[in-house]
């Protein structure tokens, strides 16, 4: 298990925060908080699966229906050891219950779709218990404002009928007395109001023993006494007992449904267990959107290679992103360089990922990522300084790292920020040294940042090591947050210090002062950089071309392919048409043949010449009946190019037949459709070749086809998209069957597919106008429309 101490350094809190924000239940949020890096392979493999898939569904469907769901746990317990339940928890139980009857349905809908591979979400969805039964008694007893109903039982729906009976008595006595003709005088305002759970009225001080009866309340003043009279006092009690009979009721139908609770309550812990598991997934992957963050490949082998990660806490828009990678030809990364240059933003960076992936949680780097699975995972990151303890910043960042070094093993990742920092320069140097020694040589996979020059030559004399710095960009005099690996950290103080305007000489003196090692690495360094922008520039140069040459051949492969399977489509077609032909012709001529034999046969009776005629003309025309087909596409070619008075034609901008009537010019005709005439440019007309008149079956068509269209559509029940295409096509059959007035039912739910109709409606062109159906009609679940 990942140690707390690195998770609050790494601050993976704040992290687990973010993703929270996207849960939809109580449940979710709960289960976050203690959402911890898993440390077993297969189990962190297991949650990054189910977070993809949740990213896939989330894709494709845009949103997983999980609302009303509640933490009803604990009321299971408490009717498990024979609680009575509220009529508000029981409610939340059914629309729990309710909720996961509706995320199962959703699952099987994308099963039956085929579309997406989701097993682990499938392997949930079987594993629901089936509680509809109990919801439906529930619902059957409680409303959705988890009031119990009158439906609850035959003896509450008595009593409520005998209470309302009583209550509207004792208005009815109460309003006569309000009414009353000294009323207005007497009474502070003429009203029926409650005190004391009683029907009272407000009297003034002055006339309370006119009413007598009995004093409730009176008003702050004390001018106003609220009093219920002695003429139905009588009356109130019967309704109080009633009142009472009505709670004796009511906790025996909750009685008896918490007891109905308590046989499925272990169903239930199942229920909400699954149910906060799925909302933590899909929040995982709702993160994962929001922040633009991939799934990463993972690994036993301690190999990290993360493609330009940001750190998860910083705006994307600023955060400047890297590629790192190390655990295999190298195993631990030194970076140098001065602060403030982004280099403990590098190592929490990769933490956090770390953590993150460890968790289930995507991490905001490109695809191509991938991260170790470590057993354990050490931090000394900060001012460790320690007031309390009286403890330096060297002291407490040693206290730190003598525990690291008594722990950790060749499965951790270890980092160290500014490793051997406050204590003397050549002391804390060689003490960093040794302690990376140390790690390296144990096998753990590790990243440290120091700002002392010894370490810039570390990285050459130890093959597990690489050096590594944060470029500083010295024309602007501020860092790039660009990690370099590979590169020590350059001194920038002379170039700096230059720019900023301090005297050459002072600056060749300081020079002068400087070791000749160390112009030495200087020189080094900076030929390495320059060397490493020049590959930079020619690796991106080549790369743009590598990519304009992979898609240029892969458009030319399309292209060859295309030509490919369109060639061989034809010369199957080809093939297919001429053993078509030969065979028909085969068998014209044989049937020719043996009936000339036939009749030569049969001497006794002379072949007439008109038989001969007909038999050669037969044979004449056995074989491809090309020339006839080309001979009449010409004919009816010519006859689109030249429209005459008459001719049936297609309007292509209406897609109705209507007949010429007239040739304004070899442009324009005049073209009846229907009862409209109406002037059209040539391009618009299509000559439609004359079918054989069948005036009977027309008008029967017609007939039938007006006959089956209804005066209403029904939507109920249907999906979105599916509702707006039947919509299109019957508004089209409508028009067709001549109806003014047509009636759409989409029932009143959520609105959305009653608004997505209207718009549909409002950019038709044929229709005049709608509106919501009258009381008669079925008032906001359906839409009246009037056709044009």
């Amino acid at each position: 298990m990942i140690a707390e101490r690195a998770l609050k350094t790494l601050e993976y809190d704040k992290v687990r925060a973010q993703v929270a924000n996207f849960c939809t239940s109580s449940i979710g949020r709960g289960a976050i908080e203690e959402l911890v890096p898993e440390t077993q392979y297969d189990r962190v493999v297991e949650l990054l699966e189910e977070m993809d898939e949740g990213l896939s569904i989330l894709r494709v469907k845009a949103n997983v229906p999980l609302g009303g769901i509640f933490d009803v746990r604990p009321h299971a317990r408490r009717a498990q050891i024979g609680g009575m339940l509220s009529a508000t928890e029981l409610m939340e139980i059914a629309s729990t219950i309710r909720a996961s009857r509706i995320f199962r349905e959703f699952i099987e809908g994308i099963e039956d779709e085929g579309e997406l591979h989701i097993p682990h979400f499938i392997e949930r969805k079987e594993a629901l218990p089936v509680l509809t039964g109990i919801q439906h008694e529930i619902n059957s007893c409680i409303d959705d404002n988890a009031q119990v109903m009158d439906s609850a039982s035959q003896q509450l729906r008595q009593i409520r009928q005998t209470l309302r009976a009583e209550e509207a008595k004792v208005k009815s006595k109460l309003e006569n007395l309000v009414r009353g003709a000294n009323a207005s005088k007497m009474l502070s305002d003429a009203i029926v109001t409650m005190r004391n759970d009683r029907y009272v009225i407000p009297v003034k001080q002055e006339y309370r023993h006119h009413y007598g009866g009995i004093v409730h309340d009176q008003s702050s003043s004390g001018q106003t006494l609220f009093i219920e009279p002695d003429a139905v006092v009588q009356a109130n009690n019967e309704v109080n007992r009633q009142k009472l009979k009505e709670k004796a009721e009511i906790e025996r139908i909750l009685l008896a449904l918490s007891e109905k609770v308590s046989e499925v309550g272990h169903d239930l812990f199942v229920l909400v267990q699954i149910l906060g598991d799925i909302d933590v997934i899909l929040a995982k992957g709702k993160y994962g959107q929001a922040h633009k963050c991939t799934m990463p490949k993972m690994n036993q082998d301690g190999y990290i290679r993360l493609v330009r990660a940001r750190h998860p806490l910083i705006d994307r828009n600023v955060a400047v992103p890297n590629t790192i990678e190390f655990g295999k030809d190298y195993t631990a990364i030194v970076i140098t360089g001065p602060n403030t240059g982004g280099k403990t933003v590098t190592l929490k960076t990769v933490g956090l990922c770390t953590l993150m992936a460890q968790a289930g949680i995507p991490v905001p780097a490109l695809d191509g990522s991938e991260l170790a699975v470590f057993d354990q995972l050490f931090a000394d990151i900060g001012d460790e300084q320690s007031i309390e303890q009286s403890l330096s910043t060297f002291s407490s960042h040693m206290v730190n790292i003598v525990d690291i070094l008594a722990k950790f093993d060749d499965r951790s990742l270890v980092l160290f920020d500014e490793l051997g920092a406050g204590t003397d320069p050549q002391e804390g140097a060689a003490l960093a040294i040794s302690i990376l020694d140390e790690v390296v040589d144990r096998g753990a996979r590790v990243m440290a940042t120091t700002h002392y020059p010894e370490l810039k030559a570390y990285g050459y004399n130890r093959p597990q090591v690489v050096n590594a710095s944060v470029e500083f960009d010295v024309e602007t005099l501020s860092p790039t947050y660009r990690l370099l690996i590979g590169v020590p950290g350059r001194s920038n103080a002379f170039e700096i210090s230059n720019r900023l305007g301090l005297p050459t000489s002072i600056i060749d003196r300081a020079k002068s002062f400087t070791g000749t090692d160390r112009h030495e690495v200087e020189s080094m360094i900076a030929s390495l950089e320059e060397s490493r922008l020049r590959s930079e520039r020619e690796a991106d140069e080549a790369h743009a071309l590598l990519e304009e040459a992979a898609t240029l051949r892969e458009a030319l492969e399309r292209k060859v392919q295309n030509y490919e399977d369109r060639k061989e489509a034809l010369e199957k077609k080809a093939k297919d048409k001429a053993h078509r032909i030969v065979d028909e012709a085969k068998r014209e001529a044989e049937q020719i043949i043996a009936e000339l034999r036939e009749m030569s046969k049969n001497a006794s009776r002379a072949v007439k010449e008109h038989e001969l005629i007909d038999a050669k003309k037969r044979l004449d025309g056995v074989g491809p009946k090309e020339n006839r087909v080309l001979k009449k596409q010409a004919q009816i070619q010519e006859r689109q190019e030249n429209l005459q008075v008459g001719d049936e034609v297609r309007v292509l901008s209406y897609g109705q037949k209507g007949s010429v009537l007239e040739k304004i010019s070899d442009d324009e005709y005049v073209v009846q459709i229907g009862i409209l005439k109406m002037k059209l440019p040539r391009h618009d007309l299509q000559y439609v070749k004359p079918e054989k008149e069948q005036p009977v079956r027309a008008m029967t068509n017609v007939k039938n086809r007006s006959s089956a269209v209804k005066l209403e559509l029904d939507l109920r029940g249907e999906r979105y998209e599916d509702a707006i295409l039947r919509t299109e096509k019957y508004i089209d059959d409508a028009l067709l069957a001549n109806y003014h007035r047509v009636s759409i039912i989409h029932g009143k739910g959520t609105g959305a597919l009653r608004q997505g109709i209207q718009t549909y409606l409002k950019g038709h062109s044929r229709v005049k106008n709608f509106r919501f159906g009258e009381a008669g009609e079925g008032g906001f679940g359906v839409t009246v429309v009037e056709l044009k």
